[in-house]
């Protein structure tokens, strides 16, 4: 393997909950009295153009929610979207360990929304842990697609083989590992302490 110079975080999953996923929709299905079926549907119509930067979340929520009259405002239910997003604290604490080692470039490659994604970075209070955050809202194209990978690398100005790519989804590690990224699958901060451990070879305070 070639030395790792550069790893790349997923956030929701790994770093903490998901933004905007089923489970959050779900939840908000049920605080706010939806109709499941055509909030989903109206969700999937735009989740895409919201999540690459080309609406805003004012835009997303008009054509999602506000489409008709409601009894709970849009301040209501933009703070409810915003509490969903809860920090891994371990997962954050082994990303803030590795920021300290030399010789390691540390960014985030991340699907969400550029109103979510700004909360999140602040809330889970990972600003000073990462160099760049390569989020789809701001690269244009999201997971898994290939040339989100690529725009990634090359803004990066990362090599393939010498980047480590961690996300909790099986589809999203695929695509980079087919352009010779090298990929660990999230399940929980213990496994990716000792995956990163063995990959790395090194000891990450905190074990």
């Amino acid at each position: 393997m070639t030395e790792i110079r550069h790893i790349f975080f997923d956030i929701g999953g790994v770093l903490g909950s998901n933004g905007w996923d089923h489970e959050q929709r779900e939840r908000a299905v049920a605080q706010f009295r939806l109709n499941s079926e055509d909030f989903e549907w109206r969700h999937k119509e735009v989740v895409a153009e919201w999540e690459e930067g080309r609406i805003t979340i004012d835009e997303y929520l008009d054509i999602a929610v506000f489409h008709t009259e409601r009894t709970f405002s849009r301040e209501e239910f933009i703070a409810f979207m915003y509490s969903q997003s809860v920090p891994n604290e371990a997962t954050i604490a082994i990303a803030r360990q590795l920021s300290r080692q030399t010789g390691y470039t540390l960014m985030t490659l991340n699907n969400e929304a550029e109103e979510l994604n700004r909360y999140r970075i602040e809330r889970f209070g990972i600003s000073q842990v990462f160099e760049a955050f390569l989020s789809s809202c701001w690269l244009g194209v999201r997971k898994p697609i290939r040339r989100f990978y690529n725009r990634g690398l090359g803004i990066a100005q990362a090599q393939a083989a010498a980047s480590l790519f961690i996300d909790d989804r099986q589809q999203n590690l695929i695509s980079a590992s087919t352009l010779g990224m090298n990929v660990v699958h999230f399940t929980s901060a213990t496994q990716l302490r000792s995956d990163l451990e063995r990959i790395l070879h090194l000891e990450i305070p905190g074990a």
